[in-house]
């Protein structure tokens, strides 16, 4: 049995294996598309945001206090800066999530459309297999981004701190976001144990909601690969076609079915743009910060935070890579349409058939791009200009610290 039979007995549809993991993340967020849900749902799902957003609030505005007002050592409160880029990433994504959620309904229903639409079983075989790799990037990026996530907060609350008042001694687990000491003090139990397992919590959500938008993106990118394929497949075969009228039905099918890839791709750049901007700046200011604390915490040679420090600079360049790579794939699969239509043997066909071919050699011509709030465009390119601008910054950090 084929592996396309055997996913369509085990699920409703294929667009439903898909998009599997995707429907996880965005149900635990409540970021959902409902179709057609009752008043009750959607008021526990209103109650479910609103917590979440409390929850993240509650961590994030203390900790912003306290990096921009304590009165400690800036040396002190820079440790405070990647975690709260961190939560104020995940709150733009999770931002995302909730104003394009019409818009994610709809491309999920493309999707769905497109399953249809392609009957031939080889075709299928190609979407399954660029749904394959989405899922593996799904699967991939929640493991990573979770775990680092959570590594560094059990690092940093797994050594306790000894803290004197007084004649009293009290012991404390260190957070990742220390809120501002003028509006709670976290010294004193339960309420260093309770705001610990709110910021764990926050640090969930917001995990969640990047990779949430990650995933969105590379199953959707991938799909529009997978119809790119697609395409490829059928204009080897129109060069095939003897019969005038069979060749002309199927080039306006090939026409049609290319605008409508092109406009799911326009889509994915109109939900991704401002959250791709989002973890550009942030990731870029990230790595540059995670790259000072390896530096500091190996002088000090403390391995489990210089192991978490590594652990979340991967993640933030596994992230920037993803989306970077989202960019370059779809941007090249998009021109090379042109140049397959145009290394077929088209000469073979009528001559009104082939003229009509210019229609996708002048839509290849136009460059689709995936960018970063419409001003960076996504590529590999981009990528490492990312890198060399983050190595730069912890540089110049260093330098200027270490004065």
């Amino acid at each position: 049995m084929s592996n396309l039979k055997r996913i369509l007995i085990n699920f409703k549809n294929v667009n439903d294996y898909s998009i599997q993991f995707n429907r996880w993340f965005l149900i635990s967020l409540g970021v959902w598309p409902q179709r057609s849900a009752s008043k009750i749902k959607q008021i526990v799902v209103s109650m479910q945001i609103f917590i979440f957003s409390i929850v993240v609030a509650v961590i994030m505005i203390p900790c912003t206090l306290y990096v921009c007002f304590e009165k400690k050592k800036f040396g002190i409160r820079i440790n405070a800066i990647v975690p709260l880029m961190h939560r104020i990433m995940g709150s733009i994504n999770y931002w995302q999530l909730l104003t394009h959620n019409k818009d994610i309904q709809h491309c999920i229903l493309h999707m769905e459309t497109d399953w249809k639409l392609v009957r031939k079983m080889d075709d299928r075989e190609v979407m399954l297999r660029y749904a394959k790799i989405g899922r593996f990037i799904t699967k991939f990026c929640a493991i990573f981004m979770h775990s680092s996530a959570i590594f560094a907060i059990a690092v940093k609350a797994m050594k306790t701190t000894t803290v004197i008042i007084g004649n009293e001694t009290f012991k404390m687990y260190p957070m990742t976001c220390p809120p501002h000491s003028k509006i709670v003090d976290i010294r004193f139990s339960p309420t260093n144990e309770i705001l610990l397992s709110v910021q764990l919590l926050s640090t969930l959500i917001v995990s969640s909601s990047t990779v949430a938008i990650c995933s969105l993106a590379a199953v959707f990118a991938m799909h529009a690969c997978g119809q790119l394929n697609v395409l490829h497949t059928w204009l080897k075969e129109l060069a095939e076609e003897k019969t005038y009228h069979l060749a002309e039905q199927k080039l306006a099918v090939i026409v049609e079915h290319h605008w409508r890839v092109l406009s799911f791709v326009v889509q994915i750049e109109n939900i991704m743009h401002k959250a791709c901007l989002g973890e550009l700046m942030g990731c870029t200011l990230s790595m540059c910060l995670l790259g000072y604390y390896s530096i500091l915490n190996w002088a000090n040679f403390d391995a489990a935070k210089i192991f978490a420090c590594i652990s979340f600079y991967i993640s933030y360049t596994f992230n920037i890579f993803i989306f970077c790579y989202i960019g370059e794939v779809l941007t090249e699969q998009c021109k090379n349409i042109g140049e397959i239509a145009y290394m077929t043997n088209w000469y073979k066909l009528h001559h009104k058939t082939a003229l009509k071919l210019t229609l996708i050699f002048m839509q290849s011509n136009y460059v689709i791009k995936i960018t970063a709030g419409k001003i960076f465009r996504l590529s590999i390119a981009t990528f490492g200009d990312i890198i060399k601008t983050s190595t730069a910054y912890l540089n110049f950090l260093r330098t200027n610290m270490t004065v």
